[in-house]
């Protein structure tokens, strides 16, 4: 009987130490929170980078750079896109663009090399002070491993890591040149906060990459005065993430729009390595760490083989749409519910 009493008691202690640690590093970070930002053109450079600035979070960031008053240069793949949110800048802000198409899935590859040529260019002579890796993708979606051909795959990880290592390593002589200069890489709660993300097995890989990557590099460069962040966003409302997902009752409170989310990223920038710049989403973090391991791989599975059937219901028409002519015609589940007729977005997106 006193076995069982002291083996309680050493539950609850360890499980009050758990919740104490967690609810420590979550009023260390509404602290963090409430700080003043930095000026980022006087700290690091009157110019950002910005991969994937179209939409979703990378246009949000595009646009919340410029209000703090840094020109930018933007690389995409969609010369339309690109030239949407140069000019909304530009007569928004009056800041300066200048636009480089890049297909990141092209990178290692011969018109890759000719893109990243072109971005070396638009970079030449200019004070670059920030760089944002935003673009990613999640395309193919929630599907098992075999189910998709391995050049899905090999895409995932040419957009997701390959891009970002060799753009990183572009912009970074001149930043070490110049002495000052800060990088952010967009990773994800998937990979950094979930002890796994089943289904959805490589893009969760490629975000721990990108996570481990900024580690490295801000112990590797932090004494030439450049900061390297990871910021890790949990769900994000951006077409990369599935009406499934943004819907859900339970998730749906913590969804962010993509300005909320970029207000708060650019006030993290220069300020810790790895970082979850909205209050919210600390709050969803703290909940997470609550539920042992096992239990959250469980309800994970679940959820991704619910998101599975669904996209494999709604697989023909996604293929309906895109013979259609001109491919503007709604379609709808059986639910009637909107569906997510393209996981990944037409452009690269990032999500949490």
């Amino acid at each position: 009987m006193a076995a069982s009493v002291w083996f309680f008691l050493w539950l609850a202690s360890m499980g009050a130490l758990q919740v104490s640690t967690v609810s420590i590093r979550l009023l260390a970070n509404l602290v963090l929170c409430l700080r003043r930002p930095k000026d980022l053109r006087h700290t690091y450079g009157a110019w950002a980078v910005v991969t994937g600035p179209t939409s979703g979070i990378g246009r949000a960031m595009s646009l919340e750079l410029a209000r703090c008053g840094l020109n930018l240069v933007l690389v995409g793949r969609d010369p339309a896109r690109l030239r949407d949110i140069s000019q909304t800048i530009s007569r928004t802000y009056a800041m300066q663009t200048k636009t480089v198409l890049f297909d990141f899935s092209l990178v290692s590859t011969a018109q890759g090399d000719k893109a990243m040529s072109r971005l070396r260019e638009a970079v030449a002579g200019l004070n670059v002070g920030v760089l944002v890796n935003n673009a990613g993708v999640a395309k193919p979606g929630a599907v098992y491993l075999h189910e998709v051909d391995v050049e899905a795959w090999v895409r995932m990880i040419h957009v997701n890591v390959l891009a970002l290592t060799e753009v990183t390593a572009e912009v970074l002589p001149g930043m070490l040149r110049r002495g000052r200069g800060a990088i952010v890489n967009i990773g994800s709660a998937s990979g950094s906060v979930l002890p796994s993300h089943p289904l959805y097995s490589v893009y969760v890989a490629t975000k721990r990459y990108v996570e481990e990557f900024s580690r490295s590099l801000s112990v590797e460069y932090k004494s030439t005065c450049i900061d390297v962040q990871c910021q890790i966003p949990f769900v994000v409302e951006t077409n990369m993430v599935s009406s499934t997902v943004k819907n859900s009752f339970f998730v749906r409170p913590w969804v962010l729009s993509p300005d909320a989310y970029a207000r708060a990223a650019v006030r993290w920038i220069g300020h810790g390595t790895l970082c979850i710049p909205n209050f919210a989403h600390c709050l969803q973090q703290w909940f997470t760490y609550l539920f042992p391991d096992s239990f959250k791989d469980m309800n994970l599975l679940k959820r991704n083989l619910q998101h599975r059937a669904i996209f494999r219901r709604i697989k023909p028409l996604r293929e309906m749409r895109a013979n259609s002519l001109d491919g503007r015609v709604p379609l709808s589940d059986k639910m009637g519910a909107s569906v997510p007729l393209d996981q990944g977005g037409s452009d690269f997106r990032v999500h949490g």
